[in-house]
């Protein structure tokens, strides 16, 4: 049974987001889930999260991470600091330009752009309207990373708020590595 971690971003990814969906749907499928809560959601403090995540980690030792916005950005400083295993996948949804103005995010900048993920397959998904990462910031750091990229068009920060309660190719690109994984 795969197990899979899934990170939230700033101010969390509760009912209706998709990563909400994304839980449900995966334990429907038999999957392991970790969900964790990072701590002051609205006000995040790097140290806090960092400190949740390796924690989660070390205890949970996921198969698969999905990660959203801010969660991309903790997992890249994750990655740089700690020798992990291996991943089978690793998905980096709507992550965020590499400086930010913004107040209360403040201590997670500037963020290391990992020399290493270690994960089989990695897919980072933009949107040509995203608010806190231009189209072209997101091919910079796709390069930058070498990994593969997804664009989708008008998707906003691909959250509730752009109409994302579902993302059902999320669903869709976990299941067929572990469907492939098991024929082999």
């Amino acid at each position: 049974m795969k197990k899979v971690l899934i990170l939230h971003g700033w101010g969390g990814s509760d009912e209706p987001h998709w990563q909400w969906w994304l839980e449900k749907e995966l334990i429907k499928k038999n999957y392991q889930v970790s969900f964790p809560n990072f701590p002051k959601r609205d006000l995040p403090d790097f140290k806090e999260w960092i400190e949740v995540l390796k924690e989660e980690y070390n205890k949970f030792q996921p198969d698969i991470v999905v990660c959203h916005s801010l969660a991309n950005i903790l997992w890249f400083h994750f990655a740089n600091a700690h020798e992990l295993k291996e991943l089978d996948k690793l998905m980096l949804v709507a992550p965020v330009r590499k400086t930010c103005d913004i107040e209360e995010l403040k201590s997670f900048f500037p963020y290391p752009v990992p020399k290493k993920l270690n994960a089989k397959e990695i897919i980072m998904v933009g949107s040509t309207n995203d608010p806190y990462l231009s189209v072209e910031e997101a091919i910079e750091l796709h390069a930058e990373l070498n990994i593969g990229l997804k664009i989708l068009d008008d998707a906003g920060h691909i959250n509730a708020d752009s109409g994302f309660g579902e993302l059902s190719c999320a669903v869709d690109w976990i299941e067929r590595e572990c469907e492939e994984s098991k024929t082999k």
